[in-house]
């Protein structure tokens, strides 16, 4: 472990140079969508989210994609604080990339760090509007601040652009009986 925050460190250092604009994914994340609110069901829209995701990983440059990888490596065996030095490091980096940002949103967000999460979520749909996994992550920090309105409109809103997102199962959740807040 020494050794990858070791490397960690070094693949930070690039970072005094300048990060490359990040790929311009507009046009093929709209045909990607026009092909998920027209898939006849959740298994035939598995490769179109694939493809989405495809998209939303490729980073800027060699730097910028070896911190998104090591930090969601990191993510993924729950070494949560690697993966944020890794995002934390990219964001830096790459401020207009919206994937870092996400993925510093989901490691916040399993760490139960909703309310650091949301303004990466929001930083993430502000650089790419139609960034459905960060939208959808945003209704389910939301939900889990006990904001279940907002939540669900967020949802709403990604369910609008992939309609068999697993998050829409959400929507059936009630208010409290106060309004909008519950004590989850």
């Amino acid at each position: 472990m020494r050794i990858a925050i070791c490397c960690l460190v070094s693949l930070a250092a690039p970072a005094l140079a300048e990060c490359p604009a990040a790929p311009d994914i507009r046009a093929p994340m709209d045909a990607l969508v026009a092909e998920a609110r027209a898939a006849p069901n959740e298994m035939a829209v598995r490769p179109v989210s694939a493809a989405m995701w495809a998209l939303w990983t490729k980073a800027p440059d060699a730097e910028a994609q070896a911190l998104l990888d090591e930090g969601m490596d990191r993510r993924a065996s729950f070494d949560l604080a690697g993966a944020l030095i890794a995002f934390d490091a990219l964001v830096d980096y790459c401020p207009d990339y919206a994937e870092g940002y996400n993925q510093r949103a989901f490691a916040n967000f399993l760490r139960g760090e909703f309310a650091t999460a949301l303004p990466d979520l929001d930083r993430a749909i502000a650089l790419s509007p139609r960034h459905v996994a960060a939208i959808a992550g945003k209704g389910l920090t939301l939900i889990s601040m006990g904001r279940i309105g907002e939540g669900q409109d967020a949802i709403r809103e990604a369910v609008a652009l992939n309609p068999w997102l697993s998050e829409r199962h959400f929507l059936t959740m009630e208010p409290g009986p106060g309004g909008d807040e519950i004590e989850l």
